[in-house]
């Protein structure tokens, strides 16, 4: 099914299903740039027909945080080439401090991308794992105010990854998001970092205000529920790194209104190979990787350290899921290159 994917009707053109893309990475740490263009070639090919895909590159998926700018600024020159405008493009960025951090930005959004994907400041834990959003917004809402100065007509995506709570998981709490959102007008998608109830708080938040913001769902684990609440404008998801067929099939079933088919789609492998890769936060990027390594995406699973390697364990069971999905699965001479390597 996938090719005939229905779009919604829309007059927001950011409204998009959005792949953060990962970045392949050689055996020496280096970004691998033969690579990295057929990663683009694959999305182009297999999505680059439908009317509402676009492509984030540098985002927490594509390992960002341990590239260098002169590393960011190459891929996106390497992206712009290859995807020439045919679909939209968007870039994260990051650098330590926030002045350094604009800088970046200012940097890529002239290199012909069409947004920017902005990510909270990185450092010490006072902004990180302790950081109190409600309390203490302006954390992040300064370094966006820094950002939509120097660049007043670029529009953002907003990745709002924060210390995990009970009520919504690793993203933004709903007072700071909504603050935001009504203070920053060149916001014009949200990714719903949440877990399943703070999805539906935060989306009937942003549902109130008086302008349009995309819910740009992102964890692909409660999809078909996003799907079915209505709250689904588009995504901001890894999980396309390793899935994008039937994930592309299962959200055209519900477009097109054939439940039925979306249901089958779901329980027919695809909910349980998210429900393994989404297990452990802790785990997330390696088994994003892992899984487009072994579905064929990318040659190797190699991660930058501190970003650690794939455990045998976690290649046998994404393996094993993958098959039951259908989609197609490296030669097992790939798959034991590789593991055989592992210390584990």
């Amino acid at each position: 099914m996938t090719g005939s994917l229905i779009t919604m009707p829309t007059t927001y053109p950011h409204d998009r299903m959005f792949v953060a893309a990962v970045t392949p990475f050689a055996a020496d740490g280096s970004v691998d740039e033969p690579q990295f263009r057929r990663v683009l070639r694959y999305f182009l090919d297999t999505a680059g027909h439908i009317d509402d895909f676009g492509i984030i590159v540098n985002p927490e998926a594509g390992e960002v945080y341990y590239l260098s700018p002169d590393e960011q600024a190459r891929v996106v020159e390497i992206a712009v080439e290859e995807v020439h405008g045919t679909l939209p493009l968007f870039t994260g960025f990051l650098s330590n401090s926030t002045a350094d951090a604009v800088a970046v930005a200012v940097r890529l959004a002239g290199m012909g991308v069409n947004g920017l994907f902005i990510m909270p400041p990185i450092g010490a834990l006072d902004v990180t794992i302790a950081w109190d959003a409600v309390t203490y917004p302006e954390v992040w809402a300064d370094m966006i105010g820094d950002v939509t100065r120097a660049l007043p007509d670029t529009p953002l995506i907003c990745h709002p990854v924060t210390a995990p709570t009970a009520g919504y998981g690793v993203g933004l709490p709903l007072e700071p998001t909504i603050e935001l959102l009504q203070r920053y007008p060149r916001i014009v998608g949200w990714k719903m970092t949440y877990n399943y109830e703070g999805f539906r708080k935060v989306a009937r938040g942003i549902r109130t205000l008086d302008r349009h913001v995309g819910i740009l769902a992102a964890t692909a684990v409660n999809f078909h529920e996003n799907l079915a609440s209505g709250t689904f404008d588009g995504t901001v998801t890894g999980s396309f790194n390793y899935a994008l067929e039937p994930m592309l099939d299962h959200i055209a079933a519900w477009r097109s209104g054939d439940h039925e088919r979306a249901l089958e789609i779901w329980n027919g492998g695809l909910a349980q190979l998210h429900e393994y890769i989404y297990e452990q936060w802790g785990r997330l990027h390696v088994r994003y990787k892992t899984a487009a390594w072994l579905h064929g995406v990318i040659d190797t699973p190699y991660m930058r350290p501190p970003m650690p390697l794939p455990r045998k364990a976690e290649i046998a069971q994404i393996t094993r899921l993958i098959a039951e999905t259908g989609m197609k699965l490296i030669d097992d001479v790939a798959i034991a290159a590789v593991a055989d390597r592992l210390p584990r």
